[in-house]
């Protein structure tokens, strides 16, 4: 006979909507301070095989010279913008952190 431990399939459960949220939370939070202080993130052109939207690299040009733009007319102060810099790698950190967490839990556990 089968027996299913639903407590422990609940527990489950939460612990992963609880680290999917706070990954998902901490790097957008991490993104959001890293482009108010000035540094916003620039991906150069790819080409992938199966890509649905591939961007050229005068439309790269141009998104970096937005950012660069956008940089320029902050009205936070250098001391606000090292902040933020500060606390986006922060952010970064604890999704770094969750995420080697969960690893070494499945790992030791397992």
């Amino acid at each position: 006979m089968i027996s299913i431990d639903w407590l422990a399939f609940v527990e489950v459960f939460l612990a992963a909507l609880i680290a999917a949220t706070t990954v998902v939370l901490f790097y957008a939070l991490g993104l959001r301070l890293l482009v108010r202080s000035g540094r916003a993130p620039v991906v150069t052109p790819a080409e992938f095989t199966d890509a649905i939207t591939v961007i050229s690299a005068k439309q790269a040009r141009r998104a970096a010279k937005a950012a660069e733009k956008a940089a320029r007319k902050s009205p936070l102060t250098d001391r606000q913008k090292q902040v933020s810099y500060i606390g986006a790698y922060g952010c970064f950190t604890v999704c770094a952190l969750a995420v080697i967490g969960g690893i070494v839990l499945i790992v030791v556990n397992h």
